[in-house]
């Protein structure tokens, strides 16, 4: 990435979006190296602590985007110079208008249920029909994909050959697959983006603009799905802010 704050021993960019953007089809699309862009926040930040895949996979990212107002406050404490949070969501928008704009490029999706991938394509066509095609394949749902699941979802990336190739797996585990598939892989661009699937494609609610801006975008989340999510919210970002502190006043990493 052009420009990165070093939060907690990760490489975070520090780039407004449409600079992220910029390089993501320069370097990227462009060139056809498979640049990888993932996500860090508090939650995927703690997760990494006890994973060493998943931290490997964070590092090794071409572009680790500030997903979650806990970045920017940890940039504040840290005195870094991250001003601004960029979700997947974010970056996914953005890309998907630049494609268009640009016109002739080939996106494809990896991940969720036939039934998401199915609303997903339906909205790309009307919302951005000025890309070249549209691709799609739902993996099985598993912890581990077996030696010959793993080959076809590569063989089916490969014949589309696509210009961005979104993974939408959840974390850790679509990072990790990324991080050990991207040499094998077709693709200009591939963005882990995780609940970027379901928010599109409407299964799923989304926080209005103004509560993202406040930094609240996890609450309506939360208050939705309180069991799978109440560590993510009320373990995860005071351990994170305690490693920010000791990090800031102890030694720096």
């Amino acid at each position: 990435m052009s420009n990165a704050e070093n939060i907690l021993g990760y490489k975070v960019s520090s780039d407004d979006l449409d600079v992220i953007v910029d390089e993501i089809f320069k370097k990227n699309v462009t060139q056809r190296n498979a640049g990888v862009m993932a996500c860090l926040n508090p939650h995927s930040y703690v997760v990494a602590k006890s994973d060493k895949l998943f931290s490997d996979a964070l590092h090794d990212a071409d572009i680790l985007l500030p997903d979650g107002v806990g970045i920017i406050y940890a940039s504040k404490i840290l005195q870094r110079k991250i001003s601004q949070r960029i979700a997947g969501n974010d970056l996914f928008t953005a890309v998907m208008k630049r494609a268009d704009s640009l016109g002739g490029k080939s996106v494809f999706f990896l991940g969720s249920t036939k039934d998401v991938l199915l609303k997903i394509e339906k909205r790309v066509f009307e919302d951005y029909p000025n890309l070249k095609k549209i691709g799609s394949f739902s993996p099985p749902f598993s912890q581990a994909f077996a030696p010959e699941e793993n080959q076809e979802m590569i063989d089916k990336i490969n014949l589309f050959k696509p210009d961005i190739l979104w993974v939408g797996m959840t974390a850790p585990k679509q990072e990790k697959w990324i991080f050990e598939n991207k040499n094998k892989l077709d693709a200009g661009f591939i963005g882990a983006i995780g609940a970027v699937f379901d928010f599109y494609a409407g299964t799923k609610y989304r926080a209005p603009e103004w509560v993202c801006s406040l930094g609240l975008e996890w609450l309506p989340r939360l208050l939705m799905e309180p069991r799978r999510l109440w560590r993510r919210n009320l373990h995860s970002s005071p351990a994170f802010l305690w490693d920010v502190m000791v990090d800031r006043f102890v030694g720096r990493r």
